[in-house]
């Protein structure tokens, strides 16, 4: 009796479905070799495929590869700007706003914002293990039947985001019946910002794990990582032109920002909002997420049960020491972006006394650095390899830093304070989307475990930025410190970017792309 074979067959609803015709109930498959039988008229015989629990099955070549669409590359590109329109908000005017608006204490302000990205960080790991789960919950079997496993994710969070983001900037309405109870305040943001990270949380895992589901492909992985910052660049330019347009037609009397202009960051956000929500729709009216991203298995008897496929598991991923190199390279990328975009308003409004709109301005030129920079990264990480492009933003970063405590004088104010911002935009770009891309890399053909590995990789990052900001903010002297966001952007930021050229060093002798385990 001859033995059964796997076929890899193209189907419209479950590209690459791997379809049983032999009875191979329980077994899981160890590590496939593709078979390419040479031109003759009586081919050899398939070469076997080791399994865990039976007898080798062989299996044949599977069908040539399309490329992805460029309108599902476009689509997924916008499916994270209202994330990022959010993040921006977050990062960039969520302390002025609570300070210098509200009137919050700093250590007050700093405490929220830290617990943002505790509950951030917390929520990132569960939810993606969550998504990885085939089937399992509310979400995922809404997924099933309806956009897609990660979609549905997607759709969660998106209603969590806007259900309590919108609120973060607006005066508290009932906070005003309990003026005697200062922790009323407190407690009603806290419950806001717990409500949107986990909604942000839940976009962003389901966005990154979408990237090798779509395609094997390492260049079209980069080119989704790639397009994915630009518009995540472009948000952020869109953030601060909108801020730079309420604040500029909405110019009063007081040139700085005070407990009056609540309402301008009202219209900021509601705005924002509304911008990235209509490009939310584009992703998931043009964006068709695999039908089986974790390949189903479909045995002899007809069953429509997935049998377990050669997979990673969770534990096997947390045992590998690459994930951890990988995960101190993304954390230094994002805390140098993230602290430099917290701190540079608060930078230019005490150190150096710039006028509101320039609160906008001046941010607005670091992200068209970035933007600029995110088209040309796909072509130097070709060109030049990750670990060297990774090398090049990390220095760049640095300098930046190095002019930022040197730099003084009127014409450090008025002129160079824009070069340091090009610096700052292209360093993070160079460095956030390599380190991306590595990820990308160690997820390699296990797309069944790619919410997990980002999940892990991004944890450490969102904790530690809260953490970061909390120490900064308790630090900071109580009278008037007109150096102090200098030295907090000098030193903290230079000390992450310098971090993650040391993580680069110990990803040296290590190659990405080789198996788990090996």
């Amino acid at each position: 009796m001859a033995p059964p074979y796997l076929d890899l067959m193209e189907d419209e609803e479950e590209p690459l479905l791997l379809k049983i015709t032999g009875l191979v109930s329980g077994y899981t498959l160890r590590e496939p070799f593709l078979y390419r039988p040479p031109a003759s008229s009586t081919p050899p015989p398939p070469r076997p495929v080791q399994y865990h629990n039976g007898p080798a099955l062989p299996l044949r070549e599977p069908p040539r590869r399309h490329p992805m669409p460029v309108l599902w590359k476009i689509a997924y590109g916008v499916g994270h700007i209202l994330n990022d329109i959010c993040a921006s908000m977050w990062f960039s005017y969520t302390l002025l706003f609570f300070h210098v608006v509200l009137g919050m204490e700093g250590y007050v302000a700093g405490a929220l914002l830290l617990l943002g990205q505790v509950v951030d960080a917390l929520a990132t790991p569960v939810v993606g293990i969550l998504a990885d789960k085939n089937g399992s919950g509310a979400i995922s079997a809404f997924g099933r039947w309806s956009c897609g496993r990660r979609k549905s994710w997607h759709i969660g969070g998106t209603i969590a985001v806007l259900v309590s983001f919108p609120f973060i900037f607006m005066s508290c309405s009932i906070c005003s019946s309990f003026e005697e109870n200062i922790w009323v305040m407190p407690l009603y943001f806290s419950v806001l910002v717990t409500i949107f990270q986990v909604g942000w949380a839940t976009v962003q895992i389901s966005h990154l794990s979408l990237i090798p589901d779509l395609t094997p492909s390492e260049h079209e992985r980069t080119e989704l990582t790639a397009i994915r910052y630009s518009m995540s660049v472009c948000s952020n330019v869109a953030v601060y032109f909108i801020t730079w347009m309420v604040l500029h037609l909405n110019k009063g009397e007081e040139l700085k920002i005070g407990p009056n202009d609540a309402y301008k960051f009202k219209e900021i956000v509601l705005i924002g909002l509304g911008l990235g929500m209509a490009f939310t729709i584009f992703f998931h009216v043009f964006l068709k997420e695999p039908a089986v991203s974790r390949r189903s298995y479909l045995n002899l008897r007809g069953s429509d049960k997935d049998i377990p496929m050669a997979a990673t598991s969770t534990a096997q991923i947390f045992r590998d020491p690459r994930l951890y190199q990988v995960a101190l390279l993304y954390v230094s990328s994002r805390l140098y972006a993230t602290l430099s975009q917290v701190y540079i308003p608060l930078y230019l409004d005490e150190s150096l006394d710039k006028e509101a709109e320039s609160l906008a301005v001046i941010p607005l030129v670091s992200y068209a650095s970035s933007f600029v920079t995110s088209l040309i990264v796909k072509f130097i990480n070709k060109r030049c390899g990750r670990k060297v492009t990774y090398l090049i933003g990390g220095i760049v970063s640095i300098i930046a830093c190095m002019w930022i405590y040197y730099g003084e004088g009127p014409s450090y104010v008025e002129h160079e304070i824009y070069v340091v911002a090009v610096l700052i935009g292209a360093g993070s770009s160079i460095t956030l989307v390599t380190s991306l891309c590595i990820t990308a890399d160690l997820i390699g053909a296990n797309t069944e475990s790619g919410a997990s590995v980002y999940s892990a990789v991004t944890f450490a990052d969102k904790l530690f930025n809260g953490i970061a900001v909390m120490i900064i903010e308790n630090m900071k002297c109580t009278g008037f410190c007109p150096h102090y966001y200098r030295d907090a952007l000098a030193f903290a930021c230079g000390g992450t970017a310098a971090f993650g050229l040391v993580s680069l060093a110990t990803l040296i002798p290590v190659f990405i792309g080789a198996p788990r385990g090996n």
